[in-house]
């Protein structure tokens, strides 16, 4: 039966795992090899790992990188960051990455979504839009973002997740530029929106910073992964760095009502 997940999502810059606000001012806290050990150890039901730089400065993934997280890594593991090509997405598979993630690509080459899939199987594509609001008094609605936020598509993100999913996307990722960091709870009213115009997983990412947004979302969407990296980093008001987890009585309370809308 399917059921949430909440997903842990680490982001790599200079090889060090960081978070932002906003995708801007990237906070050192800590190595991701050693989050990924926590994460295990608190049982986390999958992890998401982003490269921010790879596809900025157009390099390709670090294998290097990849090949340690996938030999720690004892869940399900989706990594993202530089992929421009279904030969590098077969490479990431064949090191025991379940899922492999692009965003720019998906815009620069829609073929790719189709070519992925034909090499590693629809489950394991995933694409990761970025939104943010578009900005004006007079206008409304979201737009979609790549490299880091830093160019700006004139797409419609919902219409851009349904072209996506005809390609050959297994899942998609609404990533909230607006809430990356600030800790207020998801864009739950935009999540409704998405989540109904698909009909593929969708992971939601970008405000949590409680668990009891983690239940807002849940509660109002139905069976979607509820992704953070400020929850499971920080702790407190002053964002003292401490790897987090759910217990799994938690989890089960906070997934309970979604599970039983089945």
């Amino acid at each position: 039966m399917l059921r949430p997940r909440i997903i842990p999502c680490l982001l790599v810059h200079k090889g060090g795992l960081v978070k932002t606000q906003r995708f801007k001012d990237p906070k050192y806290v800590g190595d991701p090899i050693n989050a990924v050990r926590i994460f295990n150890e608190k049982e986390a039901d999958e992890l998401m790992v982003l490269d921010i730089d790879a596809s900025l400065n157009g390099v390709e993934p670090d294998f290097s990188l990849i090949a340690k997280l996938a030999a720690e890594c004892r869940m399900p593991l989706c990594y993202g960051g530089g992929v421009t090509t279904a030969a590098q997405a077969s490479r990431i598979i064949d090191m025991g990455v379940e899922k492999v993630a692009v965003s720019h690509s998906a815009i620069s080459n829609p073929a790719l979504l189709t070519e992925m899939a034909a090499a590693v199987g629809r489950q394991s594509v995933v694409v990761v839009i970025d939104v943010k609001k578009k900005s004006g008094f007079f206008t409304k609605g979201y737009e979609v973002c790549t490299l880091n936020g830093s160019r700006v598509h004139k797409i419609d993100p919902i219409l851009f997740a349904k072209q996506c999913q005809d390609a050959g996307a297994g899942e998609i990722v609404i990533n909230s530029i607006d809430r990356d960091g600030m800790m207020e709870g998801y864009d739950v009213e935009f999540a409704k929106q998405v989540k109904s115009a698909l009909r593929i997983p969708v992971t939601f990412m970008g405000g949590a910073g409680a668990l009891d947004h983690v239940g807002q979302l849940i509660s109002a969407v139905g069976v979607v992964g509820a992704a953070a990296g400020s929850l499971f980093v920080f702790k407190g008001k002053y964002r003292a760095v401490l790897i987090n987890y759910p217990t799994p009585e938690q989890k089960v309370s906070l997934c309970r009502e979604s599970i039983e809308k089945l």
